[in-house]
């Protein structure tokens, strides 16, 4: 049966991948620079919006939202703020969204924050546009079908790439289901990626969306189909980037060069990941998220390095190339080089403060999110090992005794 069913994976991930090459992969417009926030109400007004749907978590929309939405009302363009998206954003708030941006009669959107203000308003934007489709029923590839209100999307870290991507990542309110809405049409219009958005961000979030940026572009980077060689490109530049800068940026809050970086390197790695897709850390990260509201960045940065470990040969090559790119190795094998990429991983996060494992994730748990993670992974992503119910917890086993190393 596990050969049938990976046989039936491989061929799904096949087929996508050739009808992925017809498909306009369309990137949103990078406005980019310091101050590039003042741009908004200009890219608004050549867009026809009138009425803009603002939507932030409660720190963005308290700090940085008010002077950008001034901005806009002095243009002559209404503002509408929902200022409450949380962390790991629920179906719930979703649903508030839509019915503000309904209620007040708004014709685009504006998400100012992390993934999760972003992902919120993707989501949204696809119930305006597919009022009668129930959202659970739009997990998974291409369910949304239907161009979007105009959406802009300001990051104020760097390291989702949810201003890029085709994904919005929701949490069912009531099972604590963490899914994937993912669709072409959920690529934002524009991409305003201005560093001053991400001054003085706190180290730990620094880090930890920092290693989520490089969890995109490794996973893009080592997925056995779908990559392409600007897929490829990018997923390298990001990777360069980020071993470059992070630690820059994580030591001063107030590096603007280190900052600009890491926001084009999260740019970067959220294209090639939607064009190239994610893998198994994704997946089991999700349900962490899902089940104990863990950051999705923490969660990537602790699993990345203990999943290229379990993936053992079947990514050393790749991994050597990354390993060799980044300066960490350029002479041995493949397979030298690739441990030495994993281990560089292991000592970011610790030179950063982000754990080694996660001690709070409870053991009768463990059946729920392998059910989950494989869901979510298979057929869907093209991963470069397909993980068995058993392998699957295996892996979780080992995050949860990393945390006491």
């Amino acid at each position: 049966m596990e050969v049938l069913q990976k046989a039936w994976y491989r061929s799904f991930q096949f087929c996508v991948n050739i009808g992925g090459r017809f498909l306009h992969w369309r990137k949103p417009i990078p406005i980019t620079g310091e101050g590039s926030t003042s741009k908004i109400p200009e890219l608004l007004k050549e867009n026809g919006v009138t009425k803009v749907m603002v939507v932030t978590g409660r720190h963005v929309g308290r700090e940085l939202a008010p002077g950008i939405m001034e901005n806009i009302r002095a243009a002559g363009i209404d503002c509408i703020h929902f200022s409450q998206v949380e962390s790991n954003p629920s179906t719930t708030t979703v649903f508030q969204i839509r019915d503000m941006y309904r209620e007040n009669g708004c014709d685009g959107f504006l998400a100012i924050g992390g993934g999760s203000p972003m992902d919120a308003a993707k989501a949204a934007a696809a119930l305006i546009v597919r009022p009668n489709k129930p959202i659970t029923k739009m997990g998974g590839l291409f369910k949304v079908l239907r161009r979007l209100p105009p959406l802009i999307a300001v990051p104020t870290t760097a390291g989702t790439g949810s201003e890029t991507t085709i994904a919005a990542v929701i949490t069912e309110a009531e099972t604590h289901h963490k899914y994937a809405i993912m669709d072409i049409v959920l690529v934002p219009r524009y991409a305003v990626l201005d560093p001053e958005m991400t001054r003085n961000l706190p180290p730990a979030t620094t880090s930890t969306t920092g290693m989520d940026a490089l969890t995109h572009a490794v996973e893009a980077y080592i997925c056995w189909t779908n990559r392409t060689k600007e897929s490829d490109r990018l997923a390298e530049e990001a990777t360069q980037a980020i071993f470059k800068y992070l630690e820059r940026a994580y030591r001063d809050g107030n590096d603007m060069e280190a900052r600009g970086e890491m926001l084009i390197a999260a740019y970067k790695a959220g294209f090639a990941f939607t064009r190239a897709g994610v893998g198994n850390v994704h997946a089991i990260a999700h349900t962490l998220g899902g089940l104990y509201g863990t950051p999705h960045g923490l969660a990537n940065a602790v699993i990345l390095p203990i999943v290229l470990e379990d993936y053992g040969e079947k990514v050393y090559n790749r991994l050597a190339r990354l390993a060799e790119l980044t300066g960490l190795m350029v002479q041995g094998s493949d397979e030298e080089k690739a441990k030495a990429f994993i281990a560089e991983i292991y000592a970011m996060n610790k030179r950063m403060g982000i754990p080694k494992g996660f001690d709070h994730i409870r053991r009768e748990d463990i059946p729920q999110m392998v059910q989950w993670a494989l869901k979510e992974a298979n057929p869907t992503y093209p991963v470069p090992v397909v993980y068995t119910p058993e392998r699957c917890t295996a892996v979780i086993e080992r995050i949860i005794a990393a945390a006491k190393e």
